[in-house]
C-alpha cells in the first residue's frame, strides 16, 4: 500500500468549506430558534462558541442511522436540523433512515457530509466517498449541492437552509482555492458558468474538478481551443437546460467528478443528453469501476486516480478530433 502524505500549498487566505459551514451555522442558530445543529463526534465544532445556539447543539456520538432518525423527529416537529457527519457514512451506513425517515416524509433535514470524495484520503479506502451522490440524487424529493469553494459553501447553506425539503450538502475536509471573483450568483438549480466556449463544454461539480477545469480550459485557449466551464454546483435539481445548450451548441461534453463514473455527475449529465436525442458525445472524467487503493493526500489520490487536467485534454482532443 503506498502512502503519499505531502500536499502542494493552497494560498493563505483560503478556508476549509467545513470550517465556513460550521461559521455560517452559529450565526444562523443565533438567528432563529427552528435550527438545530445534530453532530456525530465529528470534532467540527468542538472549540466552538455557540453563543445563542448553545442548547440546540446536540452531539449524538457516532451512531449516524439514529442521528438521521432524531434529525426526522425533530424535522416533524417544526425544527429545521442540521446533520453533521461524514459522506460515506450518510450514504451507506445511514441510508435507510435517509431514505425512509427523511427522504420518504419530505422532511426539512439538511444532511451536511464532509470528507467527500477522496479528501479523507489518509484513511484509505473505508472513508472515500464516491457513491454519494448517486445514492443522493436517486431518493425522491432531495436537493443535492456540491459548493465549490469557501463562497460558494456560505451562499449554498444560506439557500439551502430555507428550501423546502431534504437536501444534501457535500463539502470536502482540508482548504481549497477561491474562484475568481465576478462570477455569476450561485441560485440552486442553475449551473454557474465560469467560462464561455464554443469548441467543448466542461460541466464539472466539486472544489478540485471545477477548478481542475478552469485552468484546463484556459491552457487549452492557449492552442486556440475554445472551452466553456459550467460549474454544476446543483446536481439535483439539475439544470437541463444548460445541459441541453450545452449540447446543441458545442460539439461534446466532458464531465469532471470526484465521484465513481457510475450514477453522478456523468451519468446524470448523459441522461439528459440521452432524452434530448441529440448526436452530442459525454466524456466522463471521474474515478474508475475499482476502490481507490492506497493512502495519500487528496490532490495525489486526484492525480492517481485521473481527477486531472490531463485526463480533461485528452478527453477534449479526442472529441474534436
Amino acid at each position: 500500500m503506498s502512502v503519499v502524505t505531502a500536499e502542494p500549498p493552497v494560498p493563505d487566505e483560503a478556508r476549509a468549506a467545513r470550517e465556513v459551514y460550521r461559521d455560517v451555522l452559529v450565526e444562523l442558530l443565533g438567528e432563529d430558534e427552528r435550527y438545530v445543529c445534530l453532530d456525530s463526534d465529528t470534532g467540527l465544532f468542538s472549540a466552538t462558541s455557540w453563543g445563542e445556539g448553545a442548547r440546540r447543539y446536540l452531539n449524538l456520538g457516532i451512531a449516524e442511522q439514529n442521528l438521521m432518525g432524531v434529525a426526522a423527529g425533530l424535522a416533524r416537529s417544526g425544527r429545521i436540523p442540521f446533520v453533521n457527519t461524514m459522506a460515506t457514512f450518510a450514504a451507506t451506513r445511514a441510508l435507510e433512515a435517509v431514505k425512509l425517515d427523511i427522504a420518504w416524509n419530505d422532511l426539512p433535514v439538511r444532511i451536511v457530509a464532509t470528507h467527500g470524495g477522496l479528501s479523507a484520503g489518509h484513511l484509505g479506502s473505508t472513508h472515500h466517498a464516491l457513491e454519494d451522490l448517486a445514492v443522493m440524487r436517486m431518493l425522491p424529493n432531495m436537493t443535492v449541492l456540491v459548493p465549490a469553494d469557501g463562497p460558494a459553501t456560505e451562499s449554498l447553506v444560506r439557500a439551502g437552509a430555507e428550501r423546502p425539503g431534504p437536501v444534501y450538502l457535500r463539502l470536502g475536509r482540508g482548504a481549497t482555492p477561491s474562484l475568481a471573483p465576478g462570477a455569476e450568483p450561485l441560485r440552486i438549480g442553475v449551473a454557474q458558468s465560469l467560462r464561455r466556449g464554443s469548441d467543448v463544454t466542461l460541466i464539472a461539480t466539486g472544489p478540485h474538478p471545477v477548478l481542475t477545469a478552469v485552468e484546463t480550459a484556459e491552457e487549452l485557449a492557449r492552442d486556440g481551443i475554445d472551452v466553456a466551464v459550467l460549474n454544476m454546483h446543483t446536481v439535483k435539481p439539475l439544470d437541463r437546460e444548460a445541459i441541453v445548450a450545452a449540447a446543441t451548441g458545442t460539439r461534446g461534453i466532458v464531465t469532471v467528478e470526484e465521484h465513481w463514473a457510475a450514477g453522478g455527475l456523468g451519468s446524470a449529465v448523459a441522461e439528459v443528453v440521452a432524452d434530448l436525442g441529440a448526436a452530442c458525445p459525454v466524456r466522463r472524467v471521474a474515478v474508475a469501476d475499482r476502490f481507490a487503493a492506497g493512502t495519500g493526500g487528496h490532490r495525489h489520490l486526484l492525480a492517481r486516480n485521473g481527477i486531472s487536467g490531463a485526463t480533461v485534454t485528452e478527453h477534449v482532443r479526442r472529441l474534436l478530433a
